[in-house]
């Protein structure tokens, strides 16, 4: 991450966090891209993995399962262990999904606690969470 990047996105948390608002869909898309654009080339995900992802194609190589791991590092949601932090999603969600997307994104959330079947590899376990995730909602699927 660049450190102008990283001051984008440490600003913009900070703003956030301190008016407990929440984000609106364009500020939701900013954060989005900003977290792809440093994430996809980090682990070397194409964009056809990516899109992918976002159509359930989970059939992903350590790229694509990397970038879902980095993706997550970035919210927070993924703990030293592996496991899914959902906790942290709940609080990050309930301060700052615009309202469009919040509630599905709850229940996502919730519903995908026990997501991560591998704890041994955090790319891999990134990955069932992002697919638990997807499988909620695919039409509401959140995730960059």
């Amino acid at each position: 991450m660049t450190m102008k990047a990283w001051w984008v996105v440490f600003a913009a948390s900070i703003v956030v966090e301190s008016v407990y608002c929440a984000m609106t869909e364009s500020q939701m898309a900013a954060a989005l891209k900003l977290i792809r654009n440093v994430c996809q080339p980090k682990n070397k995900a194409t964009n056809e993995q990516i899109e992918g992802m976002h159509k359930g194609d989970w059939n992903q190589d350590q790229n694509g399962m990397c970038y879902m791991s980095c993706v997550l590092g970035y919210y927070k949601l993924q703990l030293p262990d592996n496991s899914f932090d959902w906790e942290t999603g709940v609080k990050t969600i309930e301060a700052q999904a615009p309202p469009s997307i919040a509630q599905i994104a709850l229940v996502s959330v919730k519903n995908c606690k026990d997501a991560v079947k591998t704890l041994s590899d955090k790319c891999r376990a990134a990955l069932e969470i992002a697919k638990c995730i997807y499988d909620q909602n695919p039409e509401k699927y959140f995730l960059p």
